[in-house]
């Protein structure tokens, strides 16, 4: 089947969320009189959203009893702020642009709540361009589940065959091969394990390496 869709991820595929994900982190330490984490020891914990992040810096699981409150607080402070430093990755906005053009739809596909997800493409002006989005809790379960993927690709009214996942977690690779989705590792992400392990179909290394794979994907459609 030939690929007539693209499903991004959002956090570290689409946009560089990390100053916004983790200054949240660092304001909620900074009023408490703690030391601050820096940027360098969260980045790559970013796509991991809250229950990443609160571990790293507040060393709390999911088990712990304060851990919802901390999770509310992070979600309330992270959405007052939600654009603040977030900035589309350099090449991503030619490349989007570009997909009408070569006759290829496209989507989000990812673990944010998505309330927040919607809020942050429309500060970003990418949401009106966006066909489908799928949040974290918009499908039965999230990635790596294949339910989102399969949402995604329903409400395009398309075989997921025909679609492909991009981004930069495992579980983004997983849920894209098990839904029966072409699958693309986008290694300038945020990147926490050995990316190369995740048997994805494609790895671009940046998003040039990316741009040059869609107009591969054009040139087959024409």
């Amino acid at each position: 089947m030939m690929i007539t869709a693209l499903l991004f991820d959002l956090d570290g595929t689409l946009v560089d969320t990390a100053p916004d994900l983790c200054g949240t982190i660092q304001d909620m330490q900074s009023d408490r009189g703690l030391d601050i984490t820096p940027l360098s020891a969260m980045q790559h914990l970013a796509s991991g959203g809250a229950r990443a992040l609160l571990k790293v810096g507040f060393g709390l699981e999911p088990a712990f009893a304060e851990f919802p409150t901390f999770r509310a607080e992070f979600l309330a402070r992270y959405e007052a702020r939600i654009a603040r430093e977030s900035a589309v990755y350099a090449g991503i906005r030619p490349l989007l642009d570009g997909l009408e053009a070569q006759r290829l739809r496209w989507g989000v596909v990812t673990n944010k709540p998505f309330y927040l997800a919607e809020k942050l493409l429309a500060e970003l002006g990418l949401l009106n361009a966006c066909e489908v989005l799928v949040g974290g809790d918009t499908a039965a379960a999230a990635k790596p589940s294949p339910a989102p993927c399969l949402l995604a690709a329903s409400r395009m009214n398309l075989p997921p065959s025909a679609c492909a996942m991009i981004g930069d977690d495992e579980r983004d690779i997983v849920a894209g091969r098990e839904a029966g989705m072409f699958t693309v590792a986008a290694g300038y992400g945020y990147i926490a394990s050995t990316i190369e392990a995740w048997k994805a179909d494609v790895l671009v290394h940046s998003t040039q390496e990316l741009q040059r794979w869609v107009n591969e994907l054009q040139r087959s459609i024409d």
